[in-house]
C-alpha cells in the first residue's frame, strides 16, 4: 500500500526490497577514487562494440547481468525493466534490453533517471503490478558528446563549470516480500524548476534550484532534519551545483553540509580533470550501485536519501535559447538490523 505524507512524500508500507545492485564503469571512472568499489570496470570504453552508441548499451547490459547474478535471478524472473539514458529515444537502453524478452519502460529524466526509475520501480512493486524488476541508467562520454556537444576530434575548449560525462551504469532489482536488508521506503516526485538559467555548461546552477525544491520538500513531509539522515547525496550537481544547494537551504536555516554528498563532485579525483565533477544518467547510477550500497549493506550507512537532479534539455532546446529546467526526484532507502 502506498500512503501520501504531507503534500508530495510517498510512504511505501511494504517496503519494496533491493534483491541485488551493480556498477559497471568505463577507465576514467575505474582509476577515481571509488574505482574498487565498482562491479565492473572496462579495459577499453569501446566494449568491443562498433559505435560509441553499443559500447553503451553494452555497458548498461553489463549492470543489468551482473545485479540478477548477484541476486540469482534470470532475465525470465523479471515482469519489467525500467531503463534510461541520455541519448535520442533512449538507444542505449532499447538497445540493452532488445533480447530480453521482458517489458520494458524507457525512462528520461536526464541525471535524474535513476531515481526515477527507482521510485517508479517502487510504486509498481508496492501497487502489486510487478513482483521483481530492475531499473537501470547509463551514459557514455563520447556517445553525449558527439550527440549533446562537438565530434571528439574537435578538441574544444570546456568552461570550469562544465562536467565530465561519466561512461558508468547501474542496475538494481527491487522485489517484493523479500527478507533483504535495503528496502525502499519513501519517494517523492519532484517538479520542474526553470530560473532562467541557458549555459548548457553550467548545468549545476540550472538542476541545484530542484535539488532545493525536492529537499525541503521532503524534509518538511517527513517532519525531519538533516541529522535524521546517515547521507544525503545529489546526482549530479558537481561541485557548483552542490555549493549553490547549500547555499540556498542556508537561506531557509537548514544545514546540510554534515550529512550531504554529491555524486558528480565523488567520482573523480580532483587529477582526473573532470573541472566541476560528473554528470550523465551513468555517473549517479554507478555511484548508488557501487559504493552506497555497498556502505548500506556493510552497516555504514543506515537511512539515506538519494535525489537525483537531472537538466532537462536536448541540442534543439539549447540552440534555441530556450532555459534549462531542472528536475529532481529523491528515494529514501533504509537499512533494517
Amino acid at each position: 500500500m502506498i500512503e501520501r505524507i504531507g503534500q508530495r512524500t510517498l510512504r511505501f508500507v511494504g517496503r519494496p526490497a533491493l534483491l541485488a545492485h551493480a556498477a559497471a564503469v568505463g577507465r576514467k571512472e575505474g582509476a577515481g577514487p571509488l574505482g574498487a568499489q565498482f562491479d565492473y570496470v572496462a579495459e577499453n570504453d569501446r566494449m568491443g562494440q562498433k559505435t560509441w552508441e553499443l559500447a553503451e548499451s553494452e555497458l548498461q547490459k553489463t549492470a543489468i547481468r551482473t545485479a540478477l547474478r548477484k541476486a540469482g535471478l534470470r532475465n525470465g524472473d523479471l515482469d519489467c525493466i525500467l531503463a534510461g539514458d541520455l541519448l535520442d529515444q533512449c538507444i542505449g537502453s532499447f538497445l540493452a534490453s532488445m533480447q530480453s524478452d521482458v517489458p520494458y519502460l524507457g525512462q528520461y529524466g536526464a541525471c535524474s533517471t535513476m531515481a526515477q526509475g527507482l521510485a517508479l520501480g517502487a510504486c509498481l512493486v508496492e501497487g502489486g503490478a510487478a513482483r521483481r524488476l530492475v531499473a537501470a541508467a547509463s551514459s557514455h562520454f563520447c556517445s553525449a558528446e558527439r550527440q549533446y556537444r562537438f565530434p571528439l576530434a574537435y578538441g574544444g575548449q570546456r568552461t570550469p563549470t562544465a562536467q565530465w560525462t561519466a561512461t558508468a551504469a547501474g542496475a538494481v532489482v527491487l522485489g517484493a516480500a523479500d527478507e533483504r536488508p535495503i528496502r525502499v521506503t519513501h519517494a517523492l516526485f519532484g517538479k520542474m524548476v526553470e530560473l532562467g538559467v541557458t549555459d548548457a555548461n553550467n548545468m549545476g546552477a540550472a538542476m541545484a534550484p530542484a535539488a532545493f525544491d525536492t529537499l525541503t520538500a521532503l524534509l518538511d513531509d517527513l517532519h525531519a532534519q538533516p541529522r535524521d539522515f546517515d547521507c544525503i547525496v545529489t546526482g549530479d550537481l558537481g561541485h557548483v551545483g552542490a555549493d549553490i544547494l547549500l547555499t540556498l537551504l542556508r537561506g531557509q536555516g537548514i544545514d546540510l553540509s554534515p550529512v550531504y554528498s554529491d555524486c558528480g563532485s565523488l567520482l573523480f579525483g580532483d587529477e582526473q580533470d573532470a573541472h566541476a565533477g560528473g554528470s550523465g544518467c551513468g555517473c549517479s547510477a554507478a555511484v548508488l550501485c557501487g559504493p552506497l550500497l555497498r556502505d548500506m549493506a556493510a552497516g555504514k550507512l543506515d537511512r539515506l536519501v538519494f535525489a537525483g537532479t537531472g537538466a532537462m534539455m536536448s541540442p534543439t532546446s539549447v540552440q534555441q535559447g530556450q532555459p534549462i529546467a531542472g528536475v529532481c526526484h529523491a528515494v529514501v532507502l533504509e537499512r533494517s538490523a
